[in-house]
């Protein structure tokens, strides 16, 4: 694939400058980690509107709360291992339960995160964030899309969380696509199975495509950028139309994208499914392409769990 690869955390700090300039309400916080979450961009244009709180997430979100309550929209960022776990009883208490205009923008999500091993890998925070009540959960695509969703973000009164990676992506959307809040889009059609990917894995369920295809399976491939809330609407569509679903992300396969695609079909059309991701262990140390290809969720790993999955499908 041909494709050009851009970071998701530049294209949300330039985004953040191009919002502070637009309007006066727009404020940023970070974690000491302004320079990797790319928000020092905002801090350097706009330093009365911008505070770097240290390392003290807990109260980061607690002081976003506090200027939310003042009229302001905030974005709040740090790593999502920070982000979500460290201050998870302030995200819930003090943004969530009242429903603040909080952005919670988390970079360095996934097993992705790479060399800083399991400690920063954060897995479990789509499953935290989900099941928070009031909390809006999105994994851009690309950073043609990570511009449209932060726009739409700050656009929109409430919480949200929005998940990031450390690595560059392909930008598989153009700049003139629309983000379109709570709705999948199908990336590729195909008739034999289907499936729904988030974030980073978009781009190798797309390249597994290819090598399935070279086999004769015809595989649908749907991008479900907004995972709270989900798109019901297309997960039917693809159990009606191709009878198999298999979920992927850059995430533990329990209480992600795969387990809210699963509900989804359990209670209206329930087909054959598999959930294809980390599979409830800790991540290790090493480079993010080799730990992808370790956990069978680069390309041809996924080729290989689609392979499995539909000869079950058959017997």
């Amino acid at each position: 694939m041909n494709w050009e690869y851009e970071s998701p955390r530049k294209a949300y700090g330039e985004t953040l400058v191009e919002l502070g300039k637009e309007r006066e309400d727009i404020v940023v916080l970070d974690a000491d980690l302004s320079t990797s979450t790319k928000t020092a961009m905002f801090g350097k244009e706009f330093p009365h509107r911008f505070f770097n709180v240290g390392l003290q997430e807990q109260n980061m979100m607690g002081i976003a709360a506090g200027l939310a309550r003042c009229g302001k929209t905030v974005f709040a960022s740090s790593f999502a291992v920070f982000a979500t776990g460290r201050a998870y009883d302030q995200v819930r208490q003090s943004i969530a339960y009242p429903n603040l205009n909080v952005k919670i923008v988390a970079t360095h999500g996934g097993v992705t995160v790479g060399e800083d091993g399991a400690s920063h890998q954060m897995i479990e925070d789509i499953g935290l964030m989900c099941g928070l009540p009031n909390m809006r959960v999105i994994v851009p695509v690309d950073s043609h899309e990570v511009r449209r969703v932060i726009r739409f973000v700050a656009s929109q009164d409430g919480p949200f969380y929005v998940r990031l990676t450390r690595t560059a992506l392909p930008n598989l959307t153009s700049k003139d696509d629309e983000f379109v809040f709570s709705r999948g889009t199908l990336m590729r059609d195909g008739s034999d199975a289907t499936i729904i990917a988030t974030g980073i894995e978009v781009s190798y369920a797309l390249l597994a495509t290819e090598i399935l295809k070279k086999e004769g399976y015809d595989i649908r491939v749907v991008n479900m950028s907004t995972i709270k809330p989900i798109d019901k609407g297309i997960i039917i569509k693809a159990a009606k139309e191709t009878g198999a679903i298999m979920t992927v992300e850059d995430h533990n396969i329990y209480n992600g994208l795969g387990s809210r695609v699963a509900e989804v079909l359990v209670e209206n059309y329930p087909v054959p499914m598999r959930r294809h991701g980390m599979r409830d262990v800790f991540g290790k140390s090493g480079r993010w392409d080799a730990l992808l290809e370790h956990y069978g969720m680069d390309e041809k790993g996924i080729a290989r769990e689609m392979r499995e999955f539909l000869k079950e499908v058959k017997k």
